[in-house]
């Protein structure tokens, strides 16, 4: 049986952290996904769906991708507000299979990579995931339906690339180092979707 990934926001290098088969690649701008992209879509995801069916993919990835998507969007002559982040990652859960993963890098707060790319308008802390994930799940007061279960979540600071990667040895012991020194820039989402 086939399997595929969709990696949102790919941009020109799209990824597949999982080795799926099909990989399908979904950006706000035309013509970029890249050589490896098998499928290309365009939507922006701050106010449209992703476009794609239910129980579609059997992964999604989102590098440097969340901190781009506004919390909230004040919709003027509804006079309504829509929670964009929240409805992105009811998306993330509506086109992910039963048990599917989603693979999230992103730069977190209080690092100072959040807050120098000027387009960041979203900043996640080590406790974002919880308004997402079980037995929590606070975003659904914003109207988050979906349900997703913790595979893993921690702190890092992307070297050479992004995980899951197998390392010589050289660039474990500087990862190692990473740590002990608290360099983490980023935070590290795996959460496995729940239908």
């Amino acid at each position: 049986m086939s399997t595929c990934h969709l990696d949102l926001g790919c941009g020109e290098k799209a990824r597949n952290p999982y080795g799926r088969d099909t990989l399908y690649g979904l950006d706000v701008a035309e013509n970029v996904g890249g050589a490896l992209v098998d499928v290309y879509s365009m939507a922006n995801l701050a106010v449209e769906k992703i476009p794609f069916e239910d129980n579609f993919f059997d992964s999604v990835s989102a590098y440097d991708f969340l901190e781009h998507v506004p919390r909230a969007i004040f919709i003027p002559g509804q006079n309504t507000m829509r929670f964009s982040f929240v409805e992105v990652m009811n998306e993330i859960w509506r086109v992910s299979k039963n048990n599917g993963l989603f693979y999230a890098s992103t730069p977190y707060y209080p690092c100072q990579e959040v807050f120098v790319d000027p387009t960041h308008v979203n900043y996640i802390t080590k406790n974002s995931h919880l308004y997402f994930t079980r037995p929590f799940s606070f975003a659904k007061i914003y109207g988050f339906v979906g349900c997703f279960d913790v595979v893993r979540v921690k702190e890092y600071r992307p070297r050479y690339e992004y995980e899951p990667n197998h390392f010589t040895f050289r660039q474990k012991l500087k990862k190692i180092q990473d740590t002990l020194k608290k360099r983490s820039t980023h935070m590290l989402w795996e959460l496995r979707a729940i239908k």
